[in-house]
């Protein structure tokens, strides 16, 4: 949306201009982020095909990466925290963002902590990050906490990258084959039909199928695109609800492919986290908490949430965590009893976190040369038989002429 306003500046003079924003206190907050005083703002109606949806504006964990360092950097500074963020505002394109670090400033300058602002947007600020700013603000180490976050945000960034990289190749090439697969069945296939009708003979088996699919495809082709369509927005529904949540978080613990890296990627997650706030001085119980929320899988939540309960009842942590060694390593474990006895738990978990993370980075390394020669052998094969089904009954026509 877009505001015409009018207001005056320090010195008493009129200015006039115009502003986005998505809503009319939003705006209200940008121009005052000026250092001026509004005296009137009225919407200007935007033709319809000339709107900015907003919708589509996502806030990345880059953005908060930014936010975290450039806040870090003022706060150094001595710069006072809403001065920082009214700064930082001007400085940001994202205009979601802006706004909402506008918010966040306009409830510190009304004496709201920092973290308690921070926690108006859930979305984009999560509960462990929430967490180390308060512990950040009660020990006069916030430009600390936030140079931490910006790192801890950006390794997360970084894998996730190096994992949707890691996965475009075989997609890629997935469909492009679909695309070839269904141009051979949908116009070759015909004309090798007709072809081979005209000359009579045995079809073999290979073929009648292919001929079967491709004219499935040509009579009913929108039954099966309707079928598929259905199946991924039920399948896409249904992982969405707390029941399919937790049966794929199980699959993908289970599944011999994927439970040896997920496995890491959590065991990095939890002891990450959980290092870190007991190094910034929250409760262990509390620091469980927030970890089973971080780690972000249902069956790790739910064990996490017994063990703070076993911790809160006066019971020794790496105790509880042996009670389920399908999910923390015998490492991890051992590394939990040591922190315990010497008092220094967290530097201990982060022996870990270096130990997990080297290994986690040669998994994917492994899994990244795995999958070419496995798709060049699945794909290879599946050609085979589609080439195998086309050059045979030709082959049979001609030795029987």
């Amino acid at each position: 949306m877009q505001f015409y306003y009018k207001a005056r500046d320090k010195n008493g003079d009129m200015q006039m201009g115009e502003v986005e924003a998505s809503s009319k206190e939003a705006a209200f907050l940008v121009v005052q982020s000026y250092d001026l005083y509004v005296i009137s703002l009225i919407e200007k109606k935007v033709p319809f095909y000339k709107k900015d949806f907003a919708i589509f504006e996502r806030v990345s964990p880059k953005d908060i990466v930014m936010v975290s360092r450039q806040l870090a950097v003022m706060v150094e500074s001595k710069i006072p925290i809403v001065e920082s963020l009214q700064t930082l505002s001007r400085q940001i394109d994202q205009k979601k963002l802006k706004e909402k670090i506008l918010t966040i400033a306009d409830k510190v300058e009304g004496g709201m902590p920092l973290s308690k602002a921070l926690s108006a947007f859930p979305e984009i600020f999560s509960k462990f990050y929430i967490n180390m700013v308060k512990s950040g603000e009660a020990s006069g180490k916030l430009s600390e906490t936030l140079t931490y976050l910006a790192d801890h945000l950006e390794r997360e960034h970084e894998f996730k990258q190096k994992v949707t990289g890691a996965m475009f190749y075989p997609i890629f090439i997935l469909v492009v084959f679909l695309g070839i697969l269904l141009f051979l069945f949908i116009v070759i296939m015909p004309e090798l039909t007709d072809i081979l009708a005209d000359a009579g003979g045995e079809i073999p088996l290979i073929t009648q199928i292919v001929i079967a699919i491709s004219d499935f495809l040509v009579e009913n082709g929108w039954i099966a695109f309707v079928g598929i369509y259905s199946l991924v927005v039920f399948t896409i529904k249904y992982f969405t609800t707390e029941q399919g949540r937790r049966a794929l978080d199980e699959f993908i613990l289970k599944a011999p492919f994927f439970k040896d890296f997920f496995e890491k990627v959590y065991v990095v997650r939890f002891a990450e986290s959980l290092s870190t706030l007991i190094s910034a001085g929250l409760p262990i119980v509390k620091s469980l908490q927030i970890t089973g929320d971080v780690i972000q899988n249902s069956v790790y939540r739910d064990a996490i949430e017994k063990i703070s309960e076993d911790v809160e009842q006066g019971k020794q942590m790496s105790e509880s965590m042996k009670k389920y060694p399908h999910l923390f390593s015998p490492i991890l474990v051992q590394m939990t009893i040591v922190g315990e006895k010497s008092g220094r738990l967290g530097s201990s978990l982060i022996n870990v976190v270096r130990f997990f993370r080297a290994e986690l980075e040669r998994t994917l390394e492994r899994y990244i040369s795995m999958i070419e020669p496995f798709m060049i052998i699945v794909l290879g094969g599946l050609v085979g038989g589609l080439v195998a089904s086309v050059l045979l009954p030709i082959y049979n026509v001609s030795m029987s002429m």
